[in-house]
């Protein structure tokens, strides 16, 4: 998959190229509590888009709005042209809008076989191209193909977070929405993980990455859109959110989302 060159919007060329998702007033509570306010968003094919914010400002609830985990309150939500709001996860997922949980997104007491086979449930009477995607993870993650009989609870939290994306693989995203996938590992880890997503991200997969640190966040994503008490603060270029002092503390000291 490769991405798409420069499209019209509303009749316009945009210079950032073609959208593909596009958020608009996204409202959203649990029960009484209301955490996202009026949310709008735009991300572009083949971009990789940052997520950043302080503690609770509603990032991940965001991600599993657009993923369809979630349904808004008010507000819509567009993919790839198509008014996706309220669609199940399944359907979603299935056309290539998916969403890698934060936390332990893999059967933990499965094998990294099992885990993979599970994942290729809707595509399994399609055996050539189950076969297919499954020889492309394995590539993509040797560490995996070392281990697949091996249960996915007993792999390093950085092997788990690679089981996590190759699971995502699987269903071919075009959009690949990743919630905090350096929490709680060693740099190093993290180092060989951000290389992985870059290369997807290379090879035209479009990716949206919450992520607690701006570091991070800079050394992936070239734009970033900064929340804080469920609305947006701040849209622009990554390397400008240093700029913004007020900001950049509240993300480096802010702690993990809710």
């Amino acid at each position: 998959m490769t991405a798409r060159g420069a499209a019209s919007v509303n009749g316009e060329n945009d210079p950032r190229g073609e959208r593909l998702l596009d958020v608009r007033g996204i409202e959203f509570s649990y029960g009484q509590l209301q955490v996202l306010f009026g949310i709008s968003m735009e991300v572009f094919r083949g971009e990789a888009l940052a997520l950043v914010g302080t503690n609770g400002a509603g990032k991940s609830t965001l991600l599993r709005v657009i993923a369809g985990l979630e349904a808004p309150t008010d507000g819509t939500v567009t993919f790839d042209g198509r008014d996706i709001t309220g669609a199940r996860a399944e359907r979603l997922a299935g056309e290539g809008l998916v969403l890698i949980p934060g936390g332990r997104a893999i059967f933990t007491d499965m094998t990294v076989d099992e885990n993979l086979e599970m994942q290729a449930l809707c595509i399994r009477r399609q055996r050539a191209l189950v076969r297919e995607r499954r020889e492309r993870v394995l590539t993509t993650f040797p560490r995996l193909a070392e281990r697949l009989s091996q249960h996915a609870g007993t792999l390093s939290g950085g092997e788990q977070q690679q089981l996590a994306l190759a699971k995502a693989l699987m269903l071919d995203p075009q959009v690949l929405c990743i919630d905090e996938l350096s929490l709680g590992l060693a740099p190093v880890v993290i180092g060989e993980l951000m290389e992985i997503a870059r290369q997807l991200n290379e090879a035209g997969i479009t990716l949206v990455v919450v992520e607690q640190s701006l570091n991070i966040a800079a050394q992936l994503c070239g734009r970033a859109i900064f929340l804080e008490k469920g609305e947006v603060r701040f849209e622009g270029q990554t390397a400008d959110l240093f700029e913004q002092d007020d900001i950049a503390r509240a993300v480096f000291f802010g702690g993990a989302d809710s």
